[in-house]
């Protein structure tokens, strides 16, 4: 049996990667991103990794993305500067096309299934690195990566970059591309909404609201917490809490306050992952988390709109008063945090965003991004849906990712310092223990974390 951390062999590439473009001719025009998609905190690819036990025709998912990169052809193009503004980016619409590299590992499909909860960096082989790429500009927009595996099996990474789309978006383009795979005939069910004039900033800019999401150019060390975690050797903790288990959480709340499952499970996360880190009571934390806004606004964006549609919410208060108080009271604060994102408060939002010396506050900041309800774990090529689905790579945000074959469950995933994991897995389980005392319920460990060894067990 594998174990974690384990190097995965190297990738052997017959063929240099191709470029696939559009099958018919796309319009060429520049696209100017909204405010929204232009932010320096998402200039970056959004890298996902599927698992699938029988390999896809490659030829069919080649033609099924020269298809479908008529209808989504930014990503064929290519980001840059703006001519009007150095600190502005957007997208050269060229059809130029999307990287796609096929390779052979020799490992099997049960052997990653075994190591797939915990990514570690030999995982990072599974997605060509364009060569000569420098800097973020030099990535095509679209990355993808096949690898056949050993006795049949593929894994599918993709890297999309994050100035076009948000993770709707992301899931989107998969879906559809999965769609027309395995039902070339048929069209795709969506056709994206390209134009970012719904988000268009104000003549004059209004920022009518205190935004502490952001900091502008302003010295933050004595209090980065997140400057500190990157100076720290880093492992990812993995943790998946069943439909039960996030009931009980959000017993804890009622009669006196009804939350939601993300709003239990994400105050829950930010709150041990504080406790794990033993911070100066004093300091001020944020809790920084992704919120659809696409029918927030008046007008409402399109469903299909093509962009980023979501805004950070922010939670925010002192350590001691997270720690100290219950789960009701971080709730509450991601209640009221999401209570504030109105079509005012986001439209000020995107006003701010014009002055570039401003950038989301991530010293003290634990970040949440919801991947568990995007429909990203229904992808089907046409030979079955995947074993796993995850991000490449772990980082210090945290995921809350779906569960194969099971939409009640989370599986949340953030890397923490090494010294720190073991008390990191105790604070997001001992709870449970608490509550067999209280209700004497039956208890299952959370993916090897049992609250009661006050310690990591492996699988």
């Amino acid at each position: 049996m594998l174990t974690a951390p384990y190097e995965l062999p190297d990738c052997l590439y017959a063929t240099q990667p191709t470029l696939i473009r559009p099958n018919t001719p796309t319009p060429k025009h520049c696209l100017r991103l909204s405010n929204l998609d232009d932010q320096k905190f998402l200039r970056f690819s959004i890298k996902y990794l599927y698992l699938f036990k029988t390999s896809v025709n490659l030829d069919a998912m080649k033609y099924a993305l020269s298809k479908l990169l008529v209808l989504y052809y930014p990503l064929a193009g290519r980001l840059r500067t703006s001519p009007d503004h150095d600190q502005k980016l957007e997208v050269d619409c060229n059809g130029e096309g999307a990287v796609f590299a096929e390779a052979f590992m020799d490992i099997t499909a049960d052997q990653f299934l075994q190591l797939s909860e915990k990514p570690n960096r030999s995982w990072k082989k599974l997605l060509y690195k364009v060569e000569g790429a420098l800097t973020f500009l030099d990535v095509p927009p679209l990355v993808v990566q096949v690898t056949n595996l050993r006795f049949g099996g593929m894994i599918l990474c993709t890297a999309i970059n994050h100035c076009l789309c948000d993770g709707i978006g992301t899931s989107q383009f998969l879906q559809a591309w999965a769609h027309l795979t395995a039902k070339p005939d048929l069209a795709p069910p969506i056709s994206p909404v390209h134009s970012r004039h719904v988000l268009k900033s104000r003549t004059p800019p209004k920022v009518t609201f205190p935004h502490p999401q952001f900091h502008g150019n302003r010295d933050n060390s004595h209090a980065d917490v997140l400057r500190f975690l990157q100076s720290q050797p880093l492992v990812p903790a993995s943790l998946t809490f069943t439909h039960s288990h996030i009931l009980h959480l959000k017993r804890q709340c009622v009669p006196s306050l009804k939350c939601t499952a993300f709003e239990a499970l994400a105050s829950h996360t930010w709150r041990s992952w504080v406790r794990s880190l033993d911070l100066s009571p004093s300091l001020n934390i944020k809790l920084l988390f992704s919120v659809n806004v696409r029918r927030r606004l008046n007008p409402e964006i399109p469903p299909a709109y093509y962009g980023n549609g979501f805004v950070l919410g922010c939670a925010q208060t002192t350590v001691e008063d997270l720690v100290s108080a219950n789960l009701h009271h971080g709730v509450k604060l991601v209640q009221q945090a999401k209570a504030e994102l109105s079509d005012d408060y986001v439209r000020s939002m995107v006003d701010l965003l014009e002055d570039k010396t401003v950038k989301t506050d991530l010293s003290t900041s634990l970040v949440i991004s919801q991947w568990a309800k995007l429909g990203l774990e229904e992808l089907d090529f046409g030979d079955g849906k995947a074993l796993h689905m995850g991000p490449v790579t772990s980082d210090v945000y945290c995921l809350f990712l779906p569960v194969i074959g099971d939409s009640g469950a989370v599986r949340v995933l953030v890397s923490v310092p090494e010294r720190v994991a073991e008390k990191f897995g105790y604070c997001m389980t001992e709870f449970l223990d608490k509550e067999v005392i209280n209700n004497g319920d039956e208890h299952h460990a959370i993916n090897g974390y049992h609250a009661a060894d006050n310690g990591i067990m492996e699988y």
